[in-house]
């Protein structure tokens, strides 16, 4: 298995900054609840997914976040190893247009799309890579977490 160091430490920097963002705190909050001196530059650039994360400052920014470091490990393999194929999430378009959460709209419209497109007989299923997660997530005004949790959980209540 081949491992995406990018998409990786992307969607590591989505978990962290996601996390953050759930408590209400900027990053200047956090770096003060953290046990040893960082500068906010580092912290943005382990959010943004462009600097790597060493294990032990990685465990430090969890505890300062209150979750254990391995559960957020495990959310980030779950993303980027969970779906076939690696780094990429199936999309059933049929449940996201029946879907009626007002924040999927523009992903309705584009699936929508993307159904009247498919010829009769053909998957109406899609692999989206993290980086197009990324951006419908954008689209959306979601965190790619949020996002992927709903295209999940709409995967999960398919009939079949």
């Amino acid at each position: 298995m081949q491992i995406d160091t990018a998409a990786y430490q992307r969607v590591l920097g989505d978990e962290l900054r996601s996390l953050r963002k759930q408590r209400g705190w900027t990053r200047k909050e956090l770096n003060r609840r953290l046990q040893s001196e960082i500068s906010l530059q580092t912290l943005a650039t382990y959010e943004l997914g462009t600097r790597q994360c060493s294990v032990v400052r990685l465990v430090e920014i969890c505890v300062a976040l209150g979750v254990p470091a391995h559960q957020v490990l495990a959310r980030v393999h779950d993303r980027v190893f969970g779906d076939a194929p690696a780094g990429h999430l199936s999309v059933d378009l049929a449940a996201v247009v029946a879907d009626t959460r007002p924040q999927l709209l523009p992903l309705r419209r584009w699936a929508q799309g993307r159904l009247n497109q498919l010829t009769p007989g053909q998957a109406a299923e899609v692999h989206l890579d993290l980086p197009a997660l990324e951006y419908m997530a954008q689209l959306c005004r979601l965190s790619t977490v949020d996002l992927i949790r709903i295209l999940r959980e709409l995967d999960k209540n398919r009939p079949g």
